[in-house]
């Protein structure tokens, strides 16, 4: 069980968690009237305005136009080759489409680059966590969120989950680097080029016909279907290491979810939208999260192809009966009977057993030998390359504007 839930579990994990990590999505909207007040966001104020009907009012028209006027083709390879922060722009982008991007990579002027360093420890320490929590509560949860299952279904992701998951999954891995927002990492990029993709989804998934007799929306990824996966990540993890009693020093905790709220931000989330601390990130999940958590058929489909790839991980050590039974711990049997994920209760009981003493016995690793955590990061930074490496097939992951919805519906 040691080696399963160390080092294959933070692979497969990873894997199913790519579908959550903010990638294009459209979350299900809050059936309950907008009251959750911006004087608890990071902002401090704003206008009130319900998040279910705003979306994005910079990327939208620029992207909607990029690809009417027929400049996608060329845009997509010069944007292969923008990949760290600090690089200049590629020359011969569209003018308007370099002026927003020079917009959009800029910083938040409340970013606190002492608590992002601070993050950086809480990775470290962590990252085991992080990878089983990314991948079977916050990337399983999505399959549960309807609005986002149908979006990822029919929109030109769905062609290739594979590929489109290791786009996404590029996201949770850049936010746990050492030098995320730094001027050599890759985070404020893939926040750009991801913030383009959800514009270009916007204006591609309503000319779906598929899409359009499933949904009951016109245009998909508002502000509130954004912030409903944004708590499926931070905030959900946060909840279940409660849970499982980690020990999390409040600088350290705070820290997370600062390099979460400048995540949220570069994505184009509004900052009065934005939870200034971990009271209101748990009140607004109260109202945008948690009421709209529903089965699908697209998401059931899902939840078995995210299954199926994270399986196809270390030829086949990982099997679905595990990973299955590994969601149905972080989840509950509620979402897992939703789901049709299978009930596998040998696996499940050894879970139900060991997780707690493995975690107990791991923290206890940490307070006596303080210095293992670098260890621990080492080992598990490499996992987390080699599942890049799985899910891209070796070939640079790069994220482009797609043309198209999902061609096989």
């Amino acid at each position: 069980m040691g080696e399963v839930s160390r080092r294959n579990m933070l692979k497969a994990g990873g894997a199913l968690g790519a579908l959550g990590a903010l990638g294009i999505a459209a979350p299900a909207q809050a059936r309950v009237p907008w009251t959750w007040s911006a004087s608890g966001s990071v902002a401090g104020a704003g206008a009130g305005v319900d998040p279910r009907w705003v979306w994005d009012e910079e990327a939208d028209p620029l992207v909607a136009s990029l690809i009417d006027r027929g400049d996608v083709p060329k845009v997509n390879p010069l944007l292969r080759t923008w990949t760290t922060n600090g690089q200049p722009l590629p020359a011969g982008l569209p003018a308007d489409l370099r002026d927003f991007m020079e917009r959009a990579r800029q910083m938040p002027s409340w970013v606190d680059r002492g608590k992002l360093a601070t993050a950086v420890q809480f990775n470290n320490k962590r990252g085991l966590y992080l990878g089983v929590l990314y991948g079977f509560a916050s990337g399983m949860i999505s399959t549960a969120i309807p609005k986002e299952a149908r979006a990822v279904y029919y929109s030109q992701g769905g062609a290739d989950m594979k590929e489109r998951v290791s786009k996404t999954a590029k996201l949770g891995y850049d936010i746990g680097t050492a030098n995320a927002y730094d001027a050599d990492g890759e985070m404020i990029v893939t926040c750009v080029k991801t913030r383009l993709i959800h514009a270009a989804v916007r204006h591609l998934l309503p000319k779906s016909p598929y899409w359009k007799n499933s949904a009951d929306e016109e245009i998909p990824i508002s502000q509130a279907d954004m912030m409903v996966t944004w708590h499926s990540l931070p905030t959900t993890v946060m909840k279940t290491l409660q849970a499982w009693k980690v020990p999390l020093p409040a600088n350290e905790s705070d820290a997370f979810l600062h390099s979460w709220q400048v995540a949220g931000h570069m994505l184009g989330i509004k900052d009065e939208y934005i939870p200034a601390s971990w009271s209101e990130a748990n009140s607004q999940a109260k109202q945008v999260l948690d009421p709209v958590l529903a089965p699908t058929p697209e998401g059931i489909k899902l939840a078995d192809i995210l299954l199926k790839l994270g399986s196809g991980i270390d030829g086949g050590l990982i099997t679905k009966d595990i990973l299955a039974a590994f969601t149905r711990f972080l989840l509950g049997d509620k979402i897992g009977d939703w789901m049709k994920i299978p009930k596998e209760p040998f696996w499940e009981g050894i879970l139900d057993t060991l997780w707690g003493p493995f975690i107990a016995v791991r923290e206890g690793l940490l307070k006596v030998f303080p210095g293992t955590q670098n260890i621990y990061w080492l080992f598990e930074e490499l996992l987390r390359q080699v599942l890049l490496v799985y899910l891209s097939e070796a070939r640079k992951i790069s994220i482009e504007i797609p043309l198209s919805n999902n061609p096989n519906y």
